[in-house]
C-alpha cells in the first residue's frame, strides 16, 4: 500500500514551506501555490520530506493519504 501526498488547494496560502521542505514532491505554481508533482505518490525514502511538509504547512492543507 502507497502513500500519496494532497494539497488542499482552498486552504492553501502560497508560504511554500512545501517545496522548500520537499522539492522533490511538490512545487510552486505561477503565483507561488504548492502543487503536488505528478501523480504525489511518495517514493521509498521519501516518507520523512512529506511528514516535514504536511507539519510545517501554516494552514494544514497537505495530507497524506494511504492508497
Amino acid at each position: 500500500m502507497g502513500r500519496r501526498v494532497v494539497i488542499d488547494e482552498e486552504r492553501c496560502e502560497g508560504h511554500g514551506r512545501c517545496y522548500a521542505l520537499a522539492p522533490e514532491l511538490f512545487e510552486p505554481d505561477d503565483l507561488g501555490q504548492g502543487l503536488v508533482v505528478g501523480s504525489g505518490v511518495v517514493p521509498d525514502g521519501m516518507e520523512h520530506q512529506a511528514e516535514l511538509a504536511v507539519k510545517n504547512c501554516p494552514e494544514r492543507a497537505i495530507t497524506i493519504d494511504e492508497e
